[in-house]
């Protein structure tokens, strides 16, 4: 595990499981071409041993917006779909932060 120097979170802010840690990072992770105008896509994320508890925050890599699902401990969903209606999600990558 490589060590950051200071990760500031707000006094607002919910209270950490592992304030000292930074689980993961992975950028450019690949998703598939969509279906069509409107389809979505979706991308399994294998990450052995995380915590019960954790966020995932997602950057997709092209006009499209990202939200996670099916969390456990091994691993996670991250589902693409274009940001209009009109659009099919290309080939291509999204970035993500996992934190506890």
């Amino acid at each position: 595990m490589q060590a950051i120097h200071t990760l500031a979170v707000d006094d607002s802010s919910d209270p950490l499981a592992m304030p000292d840690r930074v689980l993961y990072i992975k950028k450019t992770v690949a998703n598939v071409i969509g279906g069509g105008a409107g389809s979505s896509v979706v991308t399994a994320v294998a990450i052995a041993g995380l915590p019960a508890a954790y966020n995932v925050v997602v950057t997709p890599n092209q006009d499209a917006v990202a939200f996670v699902s099916g969390k456990t401990q091994a691993g996670f969903n991250v589902t693409l779909f274009p940001r209009l209606a009109a659009n099919t999600l290309a080939v291509g990558t999204f970035d993500l932060v996992v934190t506890a």
